[in-house]
């Protein structure tokens, strides 16, 4: 734990989940789930497939509305907000299917996020007037500053579609920050990653959430790299939540054992 995190128990959360749930006509996807999240804290989200995860994160970013429960971000209510709404409170996800431009470059997909945060005008940059000319230079410097810390600015100019999977992942990974977030959810960061770019992967997001003063959450089927690089896990199973606490803790819950009993080394692994 660094400096930054040092006392977060005692400071108030930056997003509360409270008794949210999400129905599908007949079927609970996320049923009552509450907890809360620090800021700073690497939070994680496991639990065998179909237990809710990624809905979770869809409610939490509105690209659907819970059947009933609230959400709060630093304070303010965002239940129920469109999409854009909850993205101008800081924000921001990955997804588990990889949603880049295939056809643009690694670059221009990193800049076109970052385009958010421009001042110029449309009408400005059609005119290439000097204030947006400045800007657009601006914004395609940072988006390079941030393939760099992926590991990708060598490959800045090829189109994303070129990349190997793992290297998508990362490529994402930029393009959420370059909407300058407070709150990063990453869906599955690691898939497709072999386990010395799972490592690799651990590093970045630790550098991420220091570099960037960032709270992050993140859902990830690979249980040991949650383990070791969560400040906190929680452990949804049938849409519940089963288990809430640190690693260690939650390592040896008797309920998520019996969660996992289908891979005996997931969670000990």
């Amino acid at each position: 734990m660094n400096d930054n995190q040092k006392g977060y128990n005692d400071l108030k959360p930056v997003l509360e989940v409270r008794e949210i749930t999400r129905r599908f006509g007949g079927l609970v996807a996320v049923n009552k789930v509450s907890f809360t999240v620090q800021k700073n804290e690497i939070f994680g989200l496991i639990g065998p497939n179909g237990a809710g995860k990624t809905t979770l994160f869809n409610l939490i970013t509105g690209l659907m509305p819970p059947s009933s429960g609230q959400l709060i971000c630093e304070g303010e209510e965002i239940t129920k907000q469109r999409p854009h709404r909850i993205a101008s409170k800081g924000i921001a996800r990955t997804f588990q299917n990889l949603r880049l431009f295939g056809n643009l470059s690694a670059l221009e997909n990193v800049a076109i996020a970052h385009h958010i945060h421009n001042k110029t005008g449309v009408i400005k940059g059609v005119l290439g007037l000097p204030s947006a000319t400045a800007e657009e230079q601006q914004t395609f410097s940072k988006a390079l500053e941030l393939l760099a810390l992926v590991g990708l600015a060598e490959r800045a100019e090829q189109k994303a579609r070129n990349f190997a999977y793992g290297d998508q992942r990362r490529l994402e990974i930029a393009r959420a920050l370059a909407l300058q977030p407070k709150i990063l959810l990453l869906d599955e960061p690691a898939a497709g990653m072999n386990p010395n770019e799972k490592g690799t992967l651990s590093e970045l997001i630790r550098q991420i959430r220091d570099s960037f003063n960032l709270t992050v959450l993140l859902i990830e089927h690979h249980v040991p790299l949650v383990m070791g690089l969560c400040d906190r896990i929680a452990v949804l199973d049938f849409g519940q939540l089963i288990a809430l606490g640190e690693p260690e803790k939650v390592k040896n819950d008797p309920a998520v054992i019996e969660a996992y009993l289908g891979d005996e080394n997931a969670v000990s692994g």
